[in-house]
């Protein structure tokens, strides 16, 4: 599907080959055993390379999913505390936020009131405010607390997203540490 009479020929290891007619073109592919793909059609004269087209389209795909492998994705994550908490409970739910966000992922805090909790807000904006205190060395407030119905909501945002873990087991003589990578 190449279009043009001449073609730039570009060699499987990246060597100019030079200007040609795209007959010839294809006799040099169709002898070195490779395929002639065109890899910029606008140039003048477009630009095609030697390359075996399966290999590369399957180290492409290869690459996509260990790219799709190692990026996180920030999950919202909720946390659901009630105005009558015992302050326990408080900070085993809050030492839970904490492991979440330092993981990268977002904390939603709701507060769901009952009954005549209904009527007393003020004791869910407090927990949510006592909340965001506790964490405010590795969160920030991302939406503040909105009432909704018979909850109250909060997201809290980690501060810096997770970048990529440090391996300890791989020191060099220098005694630094490396990036996982590298």
């Amino acid at each position: 599907m190449i279009r043009g009479r001449e073609v730039r020929l570009v060699g499987d290891k990246g060597e100019q080959l030079g200007v040609m007619p795209l007959y010839q073109a294809r006799e040099v592919a169709d002898k070195a055993g490779l395929d002639l793909v065109e890899v910029a059609p606008t140039a003048v004269p477009p630009v095609c390379r030697l390359m075996d087209y399966g290999r590369f389209k399957y180290m492409q795909t290869k690459k996509e999913r260990e790219a799709r492998k190692s990026q996180k994705t920030a999950l919202l994550r909720e946390i659901r505390l009630r105005p009558k908490i015992g302050n326990h409970d408080f900070d085993a739910k809050a030492r839970t936020a904490r492991k979440l966000l330092e993981d990268g992922d977002k904390v939603k805090v709701t507060i769901m009131f009952r009954g005549r909790e209904n009527t007393h807000p003020e004791l869910g904006i407090k927990l949510i405010e006592r909340m965001t205190q506790l964490l405010s060395d590795v969160s920030t407030v991302e939406k503040t607390p909105v009432r909704e119905g018979a909850r109250l909501h909060a997201i809290l945002a980690p501060l810096v997203p997770k970048q990529g873990k440090i391996k300890e087991d791989s020191v060099e003589e220098t005694g630094e540490l490396q990036n996982a990578e590298d």
